[in-house]
């Protein structure tokens, strides 16, 4: 029995860092336990699922997933609340929260395993840590998390030669819709963070800002995305509960949404048919090109649960 809230994940983890990030606003003590195998594997033994983060209670409770988690943190702990309090506010920020969680993922991944200088340093990182109690030198645990990771995260999943320059693009495309917003207002629906915004810190804070090449791209051509994810960083419980709670998606989000549904929902709608043909591949045209990418049950669900 624990007295806080222990978060297992990695400072290198997506979707760790997007956790983190909402427990922080939130204002939930917590002690972070970062991961290696032994632990990545005890946490499996106790949820039923090798997953990174995982969240366990002070009681003993686990809680897997982070959307789940957000919702569940929203429904039992209600302020400061970080959820637009309309039903179409809510469900849009739901949407583009999936929607950062999954559409941007493949360029997260690709910006760090596909350039020598990202892959290297991160080999290196994840050496050290999820693979710390591995017996070797680390120069050879960092070449077997790089391989891993290229195979799996590139080759695997869809980025070819023909591919790869759309994946940049999407990373670019994003950021051009997100520049004007941030410049405009704090976050994403107004003055406090909404899961939306939470979604889109999972890729941003642990990957695009954080990895060499991604982050001087946004330096160079996002400086207000860049400002915006040190600024919920940094921001306390008190701050967000003093600023107004958003009501409805701005108008100007307009541009990011038919973005982001297009290619996400193109994709999603591609898996779930291969899920429901028990295919291997979800097959789909986009950005004119055809793309090949492995079935993923769990984002089969997710377009459900949006339906």
């Amino acid at each position: 029995m624990t007295r806080r809230w222990r978060l297992h994940g990695l400072k290198q983890s997506y979707f760790t860092g997007k956790l983190e990030g909402y427990l922080r606003v939130k204002g939930v003590a917590f002690d972070f336990v970062e991961m290696d195998t032994a632990d990545f594997r005890a946490c499996g033994r106790a949820t039923g699922v090798l997953q990174m983060p995982q969240l366990q209670a002070p009681g003993g409770e686990w809680l897997t997933d982070t959307t789940a988690i957000l919702r569940r943190f929203e429904a039992d702990q209600p302020e400061p609340a970080l959820q637009p309090s309309s039903a179409v506010g809510a469900f849009l920020s739901l949407f583009l929260e999936d929607a950062f969680d999954e559409w941007l993922w493949r360029p997260a991944l690709y910006y760090r395993w596909a350039f020598h200088e990202d892959s290297r340093l991160m080999g290196r990182q994840l050496g050290r840590t999820i693979l710390g109690d591995v017996p070797g030198p680390l120069g050879l645990r960092a070449l077997i998390i790089r391989r891993r990771q290229q195979r799996t995260f590139l080759r695997e999943d869809g980025v070819t030669r023909e591919t790869a320059p759309l994946v940049e693009a999407i990373y670019a495309d994003a950021l051009a819709a997100l520049e004007p917003i941030f410049a405009r207002r704090p976050f994403l629906f107004g003055e406090r963070p909404v899961a939306a915004d939470f979604g889109l810190f999972g890729p941003m804070f642990r990957h695009f800002f954080s990895d060499p090449t991604p982050a001087a791209i946004m330096r160079e051509t996002a400086p207000n995305v860049l400002a915006w994810t040190a600024r919920l960083w940094a921001l306390t419980p008190e701050a967000a509960a003093a600023a107004p709670r958003p009501v409805d998606a701005p108008a100007d989000l307009d541009p990011l949404l038919k973005l982001a549904a297009h290619e996400h929902l193109t994709e999603l709608a591609a898996n779930l048919d291969a899920v429901t043909d028990r295919r291997r591949e979800a097959v789909f045209d986009l950005r004119g090109a055809r793309w090949r990418t492995p079935v993923s049950p769990y984002c089969a669900a997710c377009l459900i649960d949006l339906r």
